[in-house]
């Protein structure tokens, strides 16, 4: 008896639309890496990306819990003395509310080239309205676990 390996041609993807209206950052955020890696699928392979494209729209209506919208920063440094700079989520909401649950999702995904690979196929809008509607991409509830 043999371990079945799965390899690049024998995954296929599909294409997934998560709406975040109302929904915690963290557990969409663990919802959506357990996704784009493919650990909800029997032929998960570690070294492999089987994971499946998410599209996730209206990412600006994401909330978190407790003081978060005032207290939580994201920090970044421009690599000199002195350059640190940080946003708070409320602003960074304001500014640019995918990249919150883009951050959020790459902590929890590998941090390689594979790890990027399967980051790429998260696409993130702020907006209700996304340009993949050519993939036939299929809306899925994160609270129903099932799926």
């Amino acid at each position: 008896m043999t371990t079945y390996m799965a390899n690049s041609s024998t995954v296929s993807h599909q294409w997934y639309v998560i709406d975040a209206k109302g929904k915690t950052l963290g557990h969409l955020a663990s919802f959506i890496a357990t996704r784009l890696k493919g650990k909800h699928k029997p032929e998960y392979t570690p070294h492999v990306d089987t994971g499946d494209f998410i599209i996730v729209i209206n990412a600006g209506s994401v909330t978190v819990s407790g003081n978060k919208e005032d207290d939580k920063l994201y920090h970044h440094h421009s690599g000199f003395p002195g350059g640190i700079k940080s946003v708070s989520f409320s602003k960074m909401r304001d500014k640019n509310p995918g990249q919150m649950l883009m951050l959020a999702v790459k902590g929890m995904m590998p941090h390689n080239r594979l790890g990027r690979q399967m980051l790429a196929k998260l696409k993130v809008y702020s907006g209700a309205e996304h340009p993949h509607q050519a993939q036939q991409p299929e809306q899925i509830n994160i609270d129903d676990t099932t799926k």
